[in-house]
């Protein structure tokens, strides 16, 4: 039997992530019901528990497809492809959990195929984080963001894909 002082790793324990009042109550309810509390419990003891974001150390390869047009509404037409060379920088920094990102040649090329203001709407690329071979590097991994090969049916709809890399 617990007392109401252990809820807080009872319920990181059981998976819990308490994010709102009813989510709190659906807590109780089962941590009641399966009496591993003992005595009165009040909705606020308690606690709330953060996930905790793990360090991201595999190296891993991702696809995906980031849409420059709602990220660049309203930017200035001679500012639009290096601000989505900003914006693919930033996503992949988002994505892959490293702040050492790399733009390949050919992505940059495709970004700026149309000029300066006609950028793609929507960019399938690919990301790997790799491991920084250098050793005065300030990071040990890095990621790559290189362009994806684009279907024929477009763009929508295509969600996240993992690659298996054949090294």
């Amino acid at each position: 039997m617990f007392k109401s002082r252990d809820l807080k790793l009872i319920v990181a324990d059981l998976g819990f992530y308490c994010l709102n009042t009813s989510f709190q109550r659906l807590c109780l309810h089962l941590l009641r019901s399966t009496s591993q509390i003992s005595g009165k419990v009040k909705l606020r003891e308690i606690k709330m528990v953060e996930k905790t974001k793990g360090r991201k150390e595999e190296v891993v390869t991702r696809e995906y497809t980031i849409n420059l047009h709602k990220r660049l509404h309203g930017c200035t037409f001679k500012k639009k492809a290096p601000k989505a060379i900003k914006e693919i920088k930033k996503f992949a920094q988002n994505a892959m959990g490293t702040t050492d990102v790399r733009v390949d040649v050919k992505l940059n090329k495709y970004v700026w195929s149309r000029g300066i203001r006609s950028v793609p709407r929507r960019v399938r690329v690919r990301i790997a984080r790799k491991r920084n071979d250098d050793e005065d590097a300030k990071e040990e991994l890095y990621s790559l963001v290189t362009v994806a090969e684009i279907p024929t049916e477009g763009l929508k709809g295509l969600g996240t894909k993992v690659i298996d890399d054949e090294d």
